[in-house]
């Protein structure tokens, strides 16, 4: 029996909406996630036109400025882990170098076995490359591009991880476009569509007054407070 609170098409229906549209019907459902779970810092799209991926975590951490010593994880492992999963996923890998993104774990090899294994994309601190060869379809949202994979090594997989301050957790539910990155919790994904909708319709009041040829500042102050009663 499946351990989730929603099922495929549940994280396929939030592919509709942008990351930002995504925290915006957090806000409503678990106000405390206002400040926290998602991407804080500017990130880099492989691919700025890729619609939204959405997907359980699959989280590792990496290295890349030193050979591999004492302390590394299996690749074979790795593989393993990204496809035991039952719903698409998306692997989130922190690099942990004193320079992240020092060596690339993404580029064109990488892309295309994760695709082949159900993963979405990554979202990661380090690097990537070979940005004209990547897997079709496959998005990557990164801290930098790099030309070089240096010694880039697994060093661990399936333990938490942060990644420009979105900690994530295995088989956390993870949004992500070129806007950034936002952990979705399990049981607000079947509650967000509606919220997401009573923001649109809250914004909506006011973006038809500021559209308007008449508009004037006491229609924006109605229609403010108008919006704040809609329910």
């Amino acid at each position: 029996m499946s351990e989730h609170v929603f099922d495929v098409e549940d994280l396929e229906r939030l592919k509709q909406w942008d990351t930002p549209t995504i925290c915006n019907g957090l806000e409503l459902i678990v106000p405390q996630r206002q400040s926290v779970g998602f991407t804080v810092e500017q990130m880099v799209a492989a691919h700025r036109s890729l619609p939204p991926i959405v997907g359980l975590a699959r989280v590792g951490t990496v290295r890349s400025s030193k050979a591999a010593g004492a302390k590394v994880a299996n690749l074979l492992d790795w593989v393993r882990y990204v496809a035991d999963a039952e719903m698409p996923t998306v692997v989130v890998l922190e690099d942990i170098d004193d320079n992240p993104g020092y060596g690339a774990f993404w580029g064109e090899v990488n892309s295309l076995v994760h695709r082949s294994l159900g993963a979405q994309g990554c979202v990661t601190n380090g690097s990537f490359r070979d940005c004209d060869m990547l897997a079709p379809g496959f998005q990557i949202l990164g801290g930098r591009i790099g030309p070089s994979h240096a010694h880039v090594h697994l060093v661990d997989l399936g333990q938490p991880v942060n990644v420009f301050g979105m900690q994530a957790g295995h088989n956390d539910v993870i949004h992500a476009d070129y806007h950034g990155a936002v952990v979705i919790p399990a049981e607000a994904v079947r509650k967000l569509p509606d919220a997401i909708q009573l923001v649109a319709r809250r914004e909506k009041v006011i973006l038809d007054v500021c559209n308007d040829p008449t508009f004037t500042v006491d229609m924006l102050v109605s229609a403010i407070r108008s919006s704040a009663q809609i329910h």
